[in-house]
């Protein structure tokens, strides 16, 4: 009868406790395991989503800018010139602003009485809104794009402009020079002593995003050539 009872005997306090704890420890751990995954999917979908932003601006930039041109169908009289076209770009630090006239301009209404040609630009601003704003890394800023239609005597100034990629941390643009076999970063077909009159055959352009955490980024690159590169003149045919 002794040994029944001992073997009868029930769990004791501490016992009970000393589960309880074991069994809230492995929770805890189980839950942080999953946190944690949690988290790093998080991360990976906002990191695809800043990776197709920045694509889908660049396929944009890509598109456009193969559609860029120069025209020389200009009145001999200077006063009755309404419209001038071009292709101008320069770097300021790690960021560029690249202003052209193409044929990228879309009709959203039918019927509307517009032209494919518009003015385009291409550049990085400072994004205003208040949860923007982060006091370690400053100022966020946006690649924008300008649009304005029909063009006008200064193709740079004017227009409609909307954001394209936030959270920039570079945006580069170099074009290939054919007379000295190098990439340059800037570009101007207004001026006598630089490209003038003419187009780069070939643009590389080079995209970089914030991404988390803060100290990782998304780089993104393409390079493309443009069709259009000698000026539109009357009579003449471009290959």
């Amino acid at each position: 009868m002794r040994r029944v009872g001992r073997s009868l005997r029930g769990m004791t306090l501490v016992e009970i406790m000393l589960t309880i704890g074991l069994i809230a420890m492995v929770s805890v751990l189980i839950y942080g395991t999953f946190q944690t995954l949690g988290r790093g999917r998080q991360m990976e979908q906002r990191r695809a989503e800043r990776t197709r932003e920045g694509r889908q601006a660049l396929d944009r930039i890509t598109r456009e800018m193969q559609s860029a041109y120069i025209s020389m169908h200009q009145p001999a009289n200077v006063a009755l010139v309404v419209r001038n076209t071009g292709f101008v770009s320069a770097m300021s630090g790690d960021f560029a602003r690249v202003d052209f006239t193409s044929f990228a301009h879309r009709r959203l209404l039918r019927d509307a009485k517009e032209s494919d040609q518009a003015e385009v630009s291409y550049f990085t601003a400072h994004d205003d809104r208040p949860q923007s704003r982060d006091r370690s890394r400053g100022e966020k800023l946006d690649l924008v794009r300008r649009e304005q239609t029909p063009i006008d005597t200064d193709f740079r100034k004017g227009g409609i402009v909307q954001v394209l990629a936030e959270g920039v941390k570079e945006f580069r643009v170099k074009f290939f020079e054919p007379s000295t076999g190098q990439w340059i970063d800037r570009w101007d077909s207004t001026q006598t002593n630089m490209q003038f009159g003419r187009i780069p055959i070939e643009v590389r352009v080079t995209l970089v995003l914030m991404a988390e955490p803060p100290a990782a980024e998304i780089r993104l690159t393409t390079k493309f050539m443009l069709p259009l590169v000698a000026p539109l003149g009357f009579g003449m045919t471009t290959q």
